[in-house]
């Protein structure tokens, strides 16, 4: 997370044209809120000397920001803080976790629920909301409060991924991130042993691929099993999504977070859906008004123009 940068590391990353990517979750109090060392210290300041390192030596860097059940409350707080601290590519993660239940006479919080984590394909009653999972409804008016300050003044100027990813998906393109993309699997991941997985949300031994001393990396991210994991993100969709005219925008989302039932009572409706539609309806104009540009070969950015001259009319807020 940045804590252990210094100079000598900032100038190898510097020489080799590095993107190094560092988690920060805003502000002082949104980031110590969860972010603590293993002796409980906040990890702010280290995290942000970092960054200052960085900045010093002229490395590129992206902030990746978890979106939780506190700072997703101060959406506008927490993205101007991005900006004041020279952040030019964030990524948003809307935490979500599911925990098994604890007895009854133990009550569950956010400090004493990180090892009875449910595995992805636990379900039912023996599960609930982890504390910390960011509520559906406001992580959908969260990217509405950004979305509306970025599209007014930082388009081009300011990259978040999500955005970014969005707007691909409204011209037809591969979106950068694979949580909106129709299928996923090239994602893998490789634990310490060697042991390679589908994807760091699926590290449990059904999705266990191989390992790296025994098979190639080649063979493993295009084996049947992963093909087929990649291609279940849309084949396994419920009716809701499949009726959905916001499909294209979000093609379910991750699988990981699908463990709601849909209207008509099927499984694996995803969590974020009431969020996700919420936000992809409300930028809708704006996308819609990018992708005309980008096809005429015009910059994205001259949505500002179009917003402002809009705003001028009375027709936009």
């Amino acid at each position: 997370n940045g804590t252990l940068l210094n100079d000598e590391w900032c100038a190898f990353f510097k020489e080799n044209n590095f993107l190094v990517g560092i988690s920060i979750d805003g502000p002082q109090d949104f980031h110590d809120e969860y972010r603590c060392d293993k002796m409980g210290r906040p990890s702010f300041y280290r995290v942000m000397k970092g960054i200052e390192l960085l900045q010093k030596h002229g490395v590129e860097f992206n902030c990746m920001a978890v979106v939780n059940d506190y700072n997703v409350d101060y959406p506008l707080e927490f993205y101007r803080f991005f900006k004041e601290i020279g952040c030019q590519f964030l990524q948003f993660t809307p935490i979500v976790e599911r925990i098994r239940k604890s007895p009854s006479h133990k009550q569950t919080t956010a400090k004493n629920s990180g090892l009875r984590l449910a595995t992805v394909n636990e379900t039912g009653d023996e599960t609930e909301l982890a504390p910390f999972t960011v509520p559906a409804r406001k992580w959908g008016q969260f990217l509405c409060s950004i979305f509306d300050e970025w599209v007014k003044q930082d388009v081009g100027k300011i990259f978040i991924q999500l955005f970014d990813s969005t707007l691909a998906n409204w011209v037809g393109e591969q979106p950068g991130v694979c949580t909106l993309a129709r299928r996923c699997g090239h994602a893998g991941v490789m634990e310490f042993n060697g042991d390679v997985y589908s994807c760091d949300h699926f590290v449990f031994p059904e999705y266990r691929l191989g390992n790296i001393y025994t098979q190639t990396l080649t063979a493993m991210m295009y084996s049947p099993e992963q093909q087929k994991f990649g291609n279940d993100k849309y084949d396994a969709l419920p009716q809701q999504c499949l009726e959905c005219d916001m499909l294209f925008a979000c093609h379910g989302e991750c699988p990981k977070n699908r463990f709601i039932k849909d209207k008509q009572g099927n499984e694996g409706l995803n969590y974020l859906c009431e969020g996700y539609y919420r936000f992809f309806t409300h930028v809708a104009p704006y996308m819609d008004f990018m992708k005309q540009e980008l096809l005429a070969k015009r910059p994205p950015a001259n949505v500002m123009s179009w917003l402002s001259n809009r705003r001028a009319k009375g027709l936009a807020p």
